[in-house]
C-alpha cells in the first residue's frame, strides 16, 4: 500500500458507506478498516442522509442504484443541504453508460468507481478527495472563525453550497427576496461570465450591485486546490457602504468613529468645509479631528494620510 495514503487515512478520516448489498459493505468496511479509517454504514437512502447530517463525514461512498431513495437522488439531496454540501461523494455504480455517469457527476458527485469493486482502487480515490475535503474545511473554517463575508457556490445553477455567518447576513439584508440557498440572478449571469473567463486564463473582473443605497461587491476566486473546474467558486463579498468603510477604517487603524468618518470624506478628496457640511460640525472642529488622525498614523499631510489607510485597506482586503 502507498504510505501516502495510509497516512492520509490514520489522520482521521472518517467515512460514510451508502450500499444495500451486505456483502459490498463488508468488504469496503474491512479494506478501509485496515487502512485506519473510521467508518460509518447505512443500507438506504434515508439512512444515508440522516448519519451524514449527524456525523459530517470527510467522504461518502455512494452506491448509485439502490431500492426506494436512489444514490442520485441522494445525492441532490445531500447537495441541496447546505450542512452537508461539502462533503465530496463517490459513486460506486455498475453502469457503465456515459449517460449513468453524466447523471452521477449532475447530480454532485466528485468521482466514482465501478463494481466490482478493487479496494485499492477505493482507497486511492478516497485518498485524493479526503487531502482536498480537508483543505477547503481548513480554508471554510479560518475563514468562518475571522468574520469574512465569504460564499462557495456552484456555477451550473447558482446555489450557496456554503457560507459564513455574516456572507448569510448581507445577502438577506441586501436581497431579502432571493432564498438563503439561492443567488440573485445578476450574480449567476455574472457567476457563469467570469468563471468561463477564469478558466481560459484571464483575470475575473468583480461585481458591484446596489441595494437600497447598499453597495456589495463580489469577487470570484477558485476554490483551494481547484481551479474553478469542478464549477465550484469562493465567492468574497464586501459592503463598499460609507458606514462599512468607516467601520473598516476603524478596525484597520487606531482611530475614533469621527476620526474615521473625517478620515474617510478626506480619503473621497473632500475639504474640511465640505466635511463639517456632512457631518453637521464647522470645519474648526474636522481640522481637530484631522490633528488626531496625523498625529496617530504619524503622517502630517491629507495625501499621506489617505495614502497609509488604502494601504491598510488593501492589505486587509488581500488578507480575506
Amino acid at each position: 500500500m502507498n504510505p501516502d495514503l495510509i497516512a492520509d487515512a490514520r489522520d482521521g478520516g472518517l467515512v460514510l458507506i451508502v450500499d444495500d448489498v451486505p456483502d459490498n459493505l463488508a468488504v469496503l468496511h474491512d479494506a478501509l478498516d485496515e487502512s485506519g479509517y473510521t467508518v460509518l454504514v447505512a443500507t438506504h437512502g434515508e439512512a444515508a442522509l440522516q448519519r451524514a447530517a449527524q456525523a459530517q463525514p470527510d467522504v461518502i461512498l455512494l452506491d448509485a442504484v439502490m431500492p426506494g431513495l436512489d444514490g442520485f437522488e441522494v445525492a441532490r439531496r445531500l447537495k441541496a443541504d447546505p450542512a452537508t454540501a461539502g462533503i465530496p461523494i463517490i459513486f460506486m455504480t455498475g453502469l457503465t453508460e456515459t449517460d449513468a455517469v453524466v447523471e452521477a457527476f449532475a447530480a454532485g458527485g466528485a468521482d466514482y468507481v465501478t463494481k466490482p469493486l478493487r479496494p485499492r482502487e477505493v482507497l486511492a480515490r478516497l485518498a485524493t478527495h479526503l487531502r482536498s475535503a480537508r483543505d477547503q474545511r481548513q480554508a471554510r473554517n479560518a475563514l468562518d472563525a475571522f468574520g469574512h463575508a465569504t460564499l462557495v457556490v456552484r456555477e451550473r445553477d447558482g446555489r450557496r453550497l456554503w457560507q459564513t455567518a455574516l456572507a448569510r447576513r448581507l445577502m438577506a439584508e441586501v436581497f431579502p427576496e432571493i432564498p438563503e440557498l439561492l443567488l440573485p440572478a445578476e450574480v449567476s449571469t455574472w457567476l457563469a461570465r467570469e468563471g468561463e473567463r477564469r478558466r481560459a486564463g484571464g483575470e475575473a473582473t468583480p461585481l458591484q450591485l446596489t441595494r437600497g443605497g447598499r453597495r456589495l461587491g463580489f469577487d470570484l476566486h477558485p476554490m483551494p486546490g481547484d481551479q474553478g473546474s469542478e464549477g465550484e467558486w469562493l465567492l468574497v463579498l464586501r459592503e463598499t457602504s460609507e458606514a462599512a468603510l468607516t467601520q473598516a477604517l476603524m478596525q484597520a487603524l487606531p482611530l475614533t468613529a469621527r476620526e474615521a468618518e473625517v478620515l474617510h470624506w478626506v480619503i473621497q478628496g473632500k475639504t474640511n468645509r465640505d466635511i463639517g457640511e456632512i457631518l453637521g460640525t464647522s470645519p474648526r472642529t474636522v481640522h481637530k479631528h484631522l490633528e488626531h488622525v496625523f498625529e496617530k498614523l504619524g503622517v502630517e499631510t491629507r495625501t499621506a494620510a489617505a495614502a497609509l489607510a488604502l494601504g491598510k485597506l488593501r492589505r486587509g482586503g488581500e488578507g480575506a
